[in-house]
């Protein structure tokens, strides 16, 4: 992937515009100005048109938010042109079917000690309009039970930690919350725990804490008038749904949003599918997450683990990238369509990952093929 950075200058407002621009489909524009820190992610073919609304300028900030909200959008994906069977096909030999590929997997992680990491939303449970109805499966929850029991395993969510275990309800697990800001280990240990490993509790913004609160409060009120939209506070980050917002409104909420955001110059605007986040702009994310467990677990700077990562939003890719620069590992994408990503395998939608979580149970106690 190319990159060419940019650097656009406002004498008059005495604002820069920082621009990456990566030739993918998860190529990020990001904007340092007064009013905070914005990454965008912007689709494959990023038509020239938008480059004009990158101005430095409130409107053109707001387009640019926007029409990275129109091309993120799962509707729009669903909608989209098919690729051309070669290019499909072309992306499928780069990032083949897990399934189809365990045995390889399987073979390159022997003699060492598997460690699974798991987004929440798409991945364990369906995307679905109400957030707070994301219900993972009763199957889905004993799959990952009987996994927990076979390897280290970790939820890496958005969301907040308190509210991804209210979904989830196995205390055997680990929690990465907010990004991977809010961190907690079993509450009885771990059996897994490696040497003189400690226990796991962390949160790596917690002087953010009063600021998030104030954000959250203000988009509750500012957001009251767009019909759909949905405020969450998760913690340490307050994310803001539109999958229920008629796209004619979405500029209007986009507006909302930067209304609020503008007076917080130590938070950030993320995109993932149909939300809004603002956080902190601290340099953390699950790719870091990743990394703290693995040390946590006892197995920092170590050559005998195998990390597995399975996500499917744009914010897994932190942690997809992490695996790929220490060669340990890999990970899983999560979706149905082709796209730009540094996982090395993927699976179409939760069923699958089911699945793979199965055959890996069963590849590691053979007497459980029976229970399923």
């Amino acid at each position: 992937m190319t990159k060419q950075n940019v650097l656009a200058s406002d004498t008059k407002s005495r604002v820069n515009l920082a621009i990456t621009m990566g030739m993918s489909e998860q190529s990020i524009f990001t904007a340092a100005t007064a009013g905070g820190y914005i990454s965008i992610s912007t689709p494959k073919k990023f038509p020239k048109k938008y480059l004009k609304n990158l101005e430095i300028c409130r409107e053109g900030r707001i387009s640019a938010w926007v029409d990275s909200m129109r091309a993120c959008s799962p509707t729009r994906i669903r909608t989209a042109p098919p690729l051309a069977d070669h290019d499909q096909s072309s992306w499928i030999d780069h990032h083949p079917s897990a399934l189809d590929m365990f045995e390889q997997i399987i073979d390159a992680s022997k003699g060492k000690q598997i460690v699974m990491f798991l987004d929440y939303d798409g991945t364990l449970s369906p995307i679905v309009d109400d957030p707070d109805r994301a219900f993972m499966s009763d199957a889905m929850r004993k799959t990952v039970r009987k996994l927990a029991a076979c390897f280290p395993t970790a939820i890496v969510s958005g969301r907040c930690r308190d509210k991804v275990y209210s979904f989830v309800r196995l205390a055997e697990l680990y929690y990465a919350g907010s990004h991977g800001m809010d961190i907690k280990g079993p509450a009885k240990g771990s059996k897994y725990k490696k040497g003189s490993a400690r226990g796991v509790q962390f949160q790596a913004a917690s002087k953010f804490l009063p600021m998030i609160d104030e954000v959250y409060k203000q988009l509750v009120e500012k957001t009251k008038a767009t019909p759909g939209a949905q405020v969450e506070h998760n913690k340490f980050c307050v994310s803001v749904h539109f999958r229920r917002v008629e796209e004619k409104k979405w500029n209007e909420l986009a507006q909302q949003v930067r209304s609020v955001l503008k007076g917080y110059p130590k938070l950030r605007l993320t995109q993932g599918r149909k939300v809004l986040e603002i956080r902190p702009t601290i340099k953390w994310d699950k790719g870091k997450a990743l990394e703290f467990l693995l040390e946590s677990l006892g197995f920092a700077n170590c050559t005998d683990v195998f990390p597995v990562y399975i996500g499917d939003d744009r914010t897994d890719e932190d942690a997809f990238k992490m695996l790929r620069e220490k060669g340990q590992g890999f990970g899983i994408l999560v979706s149905k369509f082709p796209k730009e990503t540094s996982a090395s395998y993927f699976l179409r939608e939760p069923d699958e990952v089911m699945d793979f979580l199965k055959r890996l149970v069963q590849w590691k106690r053979p007497s459980v093929r029976a229970r399923f």
